[in-house]
C-alpha cells in the first residue's frame, strides 16, 4: 500500500511538471485507472485528450490506441508506458495484406475498426468503433460492397443489425473469443436474476444469450440506467472496476474469470511514473500516414 501511495504521489507531481494528461482504458489495472484523468474507450479518450491544453499524453492502453492519440493530437507528445502492450487483433491485418484483399474486391468500401494500426486506417475508407459500427455501415451507399476489418465477430453483429451483405477479415479479439456459451449458462445458473451484458467482439452464439449487446462505455451506461441490481459482464474483467465504482449498490459478475487481456495488464504504476520521467516510449505516426488515417477517422466522426 505504501508503495502504491508513493508511486501515485510521484505520478501526480510529474504530471503537473510535464503538463501531461493521463488516459486509461477501462481494461487497465484498477490502480492505473485511479491515477488517470480520463477513463473510457480508446477513441473517446483520444478525443478528450485532443481537447485539452496538455503538452503530453500518457496513454495507458495498447499501441493502436496511442497511435490514434498521435493522429488526433500531432502537436502533443504521446507516450505508451510499455511498447510490449500490443493488440493481437490489430496485428491480424496489415496494409500489405489489406492491399491484396482490396484487389480481390475492386470497388468495395473498407470499414476499419479502430482496433487497427495507423497504416491500416490510412488504407481504409472509414473507421468505426464498437459503439457506432452499425450506424457507420448503415450510412454507406447500398450499391457498394463492404469489407469489414479486422474483427469478424463485430462484423457479423453489424450485419445482423443492418442486413447489409459484408465481407469479413478473419480476425478476432483473443480475449473475447475465448468465451463459450457454457460460460454464460453457468454464470446465469449461479446468478439467475442477473442481466447479461456482452461486448460485440464476442462470438455470435454468446451474443444470442445476452440481454444487451454494447461497447464498454455502452455497458457501463446500461448498468447505470437499468433498474436491475445484478449483471453478468461478458467482456474483459477490467470493466468491472469502473462499473462497481459507478454503481456501488449493484452487483457485477464476470462471465468468466479468464477474460483477462495480458497486454492491457502490462501497464503498471511504476511504468506510468517512468513514462512521465523520460517521456519514453514515444509513439509517433508518419505525416503522410497520419493525414490519410485522420481522413478515415474524420469521416466516421462526421457521421457519429
Amino acid at each position: 500500500m505504501q508503495d502504491k501511495e508513493r508511486l501515485t504521489g510521484e505520478i501526480r507531481e510529474l504530471k503537473e511538471k510535464r503538463r501531461a494528461v493521463i488516459l486509461s482504458h477501462v481494461y487497465q489495472r484498477p490502480e492505473v485507472q485511479d491515477v488517470a484523468d480520463f477513463v473510457g474507450d480508446s477513441l473517446e479518450l483520444s478525443r478528450k485528450a485532443a481537447a485539452t491544453d496538455a503538452e503530453v499524453i500518457i496513454f495507458c492502453g495498447v499501441h493502436f490506441m496511442a497511435e490514434s492519440a498521435a493522429i488526433l493530437s500531432p502537436d502533443k507528445v504521446v507516450v505508451l508506458p510499455t511498447l510490449e502492450a500490443g493488440c493481437p487483433m490489430a496485428d491480424m491485418v496489415d496494409e500489405i495484406a489489406l492491399a491484396r484483399r482490396k484487389k480481390e474486391l475492386p470497388g468495395a468500401l473498407v470499414v476499419a475498426y479502430v482496433n487497427t494500426s495507423a497504416e491500416v486506417k490510412a488504407a481504409s475508407d472509414i473507421c468505426c468503433t464498437s459503439a457506432n459500427a452499425v450506424k457507420i455501415v448503415s450510412s454507406l451507399p447500398p450499391d457498394r460492397e463492404i469489407l469489414f476489418i479486422p474483427d469478424q465477430n463485430l462484423g457479423r453483429w453489424v450485419r445482423r443489425q443492418t442486413g447489409r451483405p459484408m465481407h469479413f477479415w478473419e480476425g478476432h479479439c483473443n480475449t473475447h473469443d475465448k468465451l463459450r456459451p457454457e460460460d454464460i449458462l453457468e454464470a446465469k445458473a449461479a446468478h439467475p436474476a442477473a442481466v447479461v451484458l456482452a461486448h460485440p467482439e464476442c462470438r455470435p452464439e454468446i451474443l444470442d444469450l445476452a440481454d444487451a449487446v454494447a461497447s464498454t462505455t455502452g455497458m457501463l451506461r446500461y448498468a447505470k440506467e437499468s433498474p436491475k441490481r445484478e449483471f453478468i459482464v461478458a467482456t474483459e474483467t477490467g470493466l468491472l472496476y469502473p462499473m462497481r465504482q459507478a454503481c456501488p449498490d449493484k452487483e457485477f459478475y464476470p462471465a468468466a474469470t479468464r477474460l483477462v487481456c495480458p497486454n492491457m495488464k502490462r501497464t503498471t504504476l511504476d511504468k506510468v511514473r517512468d513514462a512521465l520521467t523520460t517521456l519514453r516510449p514515444r509513439v509517433t505516426v508518419e505525416p503522410q500516414v497520419r493525414e490519410k488515417a485522420l481522413a478515415a477517422l474524420a469521416r466516421m466522426l462526421e457521421l457519429s
